[in-house]
């Protein structure tokens, strides 16, 4: 029985576009034929893109001050006295609201001190002073102007002279503010199970812990020979802040190579079995199949129990034919089915559509790496590529940022973190949960930054 690759993960004369979006000046344009232009375009990207703060390494929520109120009746004075009774350090008035900023005594916490605060009768309102910052942004030059799909602030998509979409503002996974959070923990490594991966792509060379296991030629180099695996492992995984190329949605997790298809993108669901089983018994904490057969099989089924019994999240893209969601996807107990949405937060009609479909991702015109030699002399190794196969990563990605700061999670529990956190972004004509994009397009600021969903504010009765 066949499988095949996500068939519409177009991949056109790789960044032929980017050395026409502008980043180049004309006499560089020339010599592309002569000379690799990639550090010409680096430069270029430097100078344009956004130089944001860093974010400190601690998250939001280490803090070493708190916010307090006082019921009425009690004075400012009486009030600062009461604070500094307590330890509490530069205590001083907000400019409006009545509340008091102070820090925390030495030797206690935030929440050890908002804790003995609302044991005092006269206090109306006690809580930590969270931080805040600019959210972080790599220095990869596509970051910014090409990849919506992670951080879309109304871009418009200077792909080619005939495909220049503007995009829609916010319609992305919400991947910097998440970033904030974690970028991913080594420790956590995705399998792709695809064509392969090239091993020495700059965006990747770094992010293979092993050269994997080849089950279509029989060895342990599991090498690409067509581009969609290598594509597929960017989107995911991709070396970030490198300043080169793309951001990966996990910056810091690896990548196992698992070869399961052809040089043709063509393969037997025998193969996938043995590729499920294989790295899950090899470190695998996380799945990517971005493939699929039409017809439901129990080997292939059991597969995918085995490796979610491993406590192994398997992430399936839904398919391309705007039928009925593909296998493995379909089996909706042991694997999260993804279908795709695109620049505008819409679904992207060449999905499959049903009842297993548990959440959407960006899926069209979405930049990833491929191959050098798939991009031919003189052009950089990075293409568009669209189809529910691009879709699957961003989901891969983002359940390998949950992992790392939630190794605990069992991957039933975790598929509802990511089901739950999701933007019913289509809620106007399909509330709720439907066939379309399951329950919603995917946040993962939503999914890891969770004190952003509650109200910090804790009154004292």
């Amino acid at each position: 029985m066949w499988i095949r690759k996500r068939r519409s993960i177009r991949m056109p004369a790789v960044l032929a576009a980017l050395l026409v979006a502008g980043l180049l000046s004309a006499g560089a344009v020339q010599q592309k034929q002569t000379k690799r232009p990639g550090r010409d375009v680096r430069r270029a990207g430097q100078a344009l893109r956004f130089e944001g703060l860093r974010s400190p390494s601690a998250p939001f929520s280490a803090t070493d001050r708190v916010l307090l109120r006082f019921k009425p009746g009690v004075s400012a004075d009486a009030a600062r006295a009461v604070l500094e009774s307590y330890g509490l350090r530069d205590v001083k008035p907000t400019l409006r609201l009545g509340f008091f900023k102070a820090r925390v005594p030495e030797g206690l916490s935030a929440g050890q001190t908002v804790a003995m605060l609302r044991l005092n009768p006269d206090m109306d309102y006690a809580g930590p002073d969270f931080r805040t910052h600019i959210s972080v942004t790599p220095n990869d030059p596509f970051f910014s102007p090409y990849q919506y799909n992670l951080y879309n602030h109304g871009i418009v998509l200077d792909i080619g002279p005939d495909i220049q979409p503007r995009t829609k503002a916010d319609a992305d996974i919400k991947a910097r503010a998440a970033w904030d959070r974690t970028k991913g923990s080594p420790d956590v490594v995705i399998a792709i199970l695809d064509t392969g991966v090239d091993m020495s792509h700059p965006e990747l060379v770094n992010k293979v812990i092993s050269t994997g296991r080849d089950f279509v030629n029989g060895d342990m180099d599991a090498t690409d020979d067509n581009s969609h695996g290598t594509f597929v492992a960017g989107v995911a995984a991709a070396e970030t802040d490198n300043d080169e190329g793309i951001a990966g949605v996990a910056w810091n997790c690896m990548v196992l190579p698992v070869k399961v298809m052809d040089a043709e993108g063509n393969g037997y669901y025998s193969d996938l079995i043995d590729g499920l089983t294989w790295a899950a018994d090899n470190g695998a904490k996380v799945i990517n199949l971005s493939l699929g057969g039409e017809e439901p099989d129990l080997a292939l089924e059991e597969a995918c129990r085995y490796a979610f019994e491993k406590n192994v999240v398997i992430v399936a893209s839904s398919g391309n034919e705007g039928g009925p969601v593909a296998y493995p996807a379909a089996y909706a107990e042991y694997v999260l089915a993804v279908s795709a949405t695109d620049y505008e937060d819409a679904w992207a009609s060449f999905s499959n559509s049903g009842p297993e479909v548990d959440v959407a991702a960006p899926g069209v015109y979405i930049l990833g790496p491929v191959p050098e030699w798939y991009a031919g002399p003189g052009y950089l190794p990075y293409a568009f590529g669209s189809g529910t196969s691009a879709a699957a990563p961003h989901v891969a990605g983002m359940a390998a940022l949950l992992l790392s700061v939630k190794p605990w999670l069992i991957p039933g529990d975790l598929m509802n973190v990511i089901r739950y956190t999701a933007d019913d972004v289509n809620a106007a004509s399909d509330p709720g949960r439907d066939d379309l994009i399951g329950y919603g397009r995917i946040n993962m600021e939503r999914a890891l930054v969770p004190y952003k969903l509650v109200n910090t504010r804790f009154i004292l009765r």
